[in-house]
């Protein structure tokens, strides 16, 4: 067999890996300028884009060290059963693809992961190497996201929090039974042992040294990735879930990959539309979370289905079927409470709580701070405002929801 050259490996490893959403958000429209008279392309894949934890935009090197797989995942384009072209990198072609884009200000940083070769602990070896080899003997200092191979050695996942700057353990479906119907030759047990031990030895690590204060090197954190809509998991189930996981791992983040169905003809699950609008309010849901003291329970209660609306974003839907809890008067309300009003951000809530210590605010004021106040005005009390009868019309919904409408370049 002819070997594969570099390039045409780069372009088939690259595109194998857009399939995971754990640096960056997943789907978009296929467009390519190449077809048409433009400039720009979404299809075209192997530099993403993360964020560091200064806010930071960070462009990494996002390839699979192998799209060769010995498992047969029903929901994954690189299954051991799937019709599509393989490739493999070799330790030293990743750490010098690395450091060549580097070196040309291409990328700031390197996220791979693989698919597993032969067993767990020899893939994830090879992992490891690209990540020693990096900062050992090339001195690489850029950011370094490996993805780690569940029931590998505990061995390597210690040596690969050495070198990485983020680990994370894909738990693949919300549910085990959707593990076990569309994964089963992977295990959740040894998902969980391995997303236990790298919070056992994060923890470890951050404790100061008992002959220094200063904390040992390791990893910063791990995430996990979660496939949506490849079952009939409801919305509420992925969100307990998820707090779940933040809970028992820490995790930093939580990513929702919407299933995007494989053009293959032996695909076992049903081809549909990916369900990208619900990724989206799945990663509002878990915002407010973890960002504006929601409670897993209460961001769906009452809602028979269990399903995120997908015309409305879930504060906004939440507001509307517990409207007994407002409107809320911005210069006396707590914290809490103007979290949760429609419209009004973290950021936003900090400033209306700083401005209101030397005045009272206006509806004018709360509009230049929060920037569009359509939303917002049905669910506050300001010094010269009040809803009124506003809040309890029967077409709320519509009033504060804008039409959507296709933009038009002139």
């Amino acid at each position: 067999m002819a070997a594969v050259p570099i390039r045409e490996k780069l372009a088939i490893l690259a595109d194998a890996a857009k399939y995971d959403a754990s640096c960056a958000s997943s789907g978009a429209q296929e467009r390519n300028s190449l077809k048409s008279k433009g400039i720009g392309s979404t299809e075209g894949m192997g530099i993403c884009h993360s964020y560091a934890p200064d806010g930071r935009c960070i462009s990494l090197l996002k390839v699979l060290l192998t799209n060769f797989c010995i498992y047969d995942c029903a929901y994954c384009i690189n299954r051991s059963s799937s019709n599509t072209r393989r490739a493999r990198f070799t330790v030293d072609e990743v750490v010098r693809l690395t450091m060549a884009f580097y070196k040309r200000n291409y990328i700031e940083g390197l996220f791979l992961s693989s698919g597993i070769i032969r067993s767990p602990d020899d893939t994830m070896a090879d992992i490891v190497e690209v990540a020693r080899r990096l900062r050992v003997e090339e001195r690489f200092a850029g950011y370094i996201h490996l993805k780690a191979i569940p029931e590998c050695s505990p061995d390597l996942l210690a040596e690969a929090g050495r070198y990485a700057d983020r680990l994370s353990v894909n738990v693949e479906l919300p549910t085990d039974e959707g593990m076990r119907k569309l994964a089963p030759e992977k295990r959740p047990d040894g998902i969980r042992r391995s997303m236990a031990f790298l919070r056992r030895k994060i923890d470890e690590e951050s404790e100061p040294s008992t002959r220094s204060e200063k904390r040992r090197t390791f990893v910063s954190g791990q995430s996990t990735q979660m496939i949506i809509g490849a079952d009939a998991t409801s919305d509420a189930a992925i969100l307990e879930r998820s707090a779940n996981l933040y809970g028992s791992y820490r995790l930093r983040r939580v990513y929702y990959s919407a299933f995007s169905p494989i053009p293959d003809a032996s695909h076992a699950l049903p081809l549909r539309k990916p369900p990208l609008i619900r990724e989206h309010r799945l990663y509002q849901a878990d915002w407010l979370m973890r960002f504006y003291g929601f409670r897993q329970g209460e961001i769906l209660a009452g809602v028979a289905d269990g399903m995120l609306d997908l015309e409305i974003d879930p504060k906004l839907a939440w507001a509307l079927r517990n409207r007994a809890l407002f409107p809320a008067d911005v210069n006396r309300a707590d914290r809490e409470l103007l979290l949760r009003v429609p419209g009004l951000g973290a950021r936003t809530v900090t400033r209306i709580l700083e401005t209101r210590m030397h005045r009272r605010l206006r509806l004018a004021d709360v509009a230049r701070l929060c920037g569009s106040i359509a939303k917002v005005r049905p669910f506050i009390i300001a010094a010269d405002w009040t809803p009124g009868a506003l809040l309890d019309a029967e077409r709320l919904r519509e009033r504060v929801v804008a039409p959507c409408r296709q933009l038009v370049l002139l």
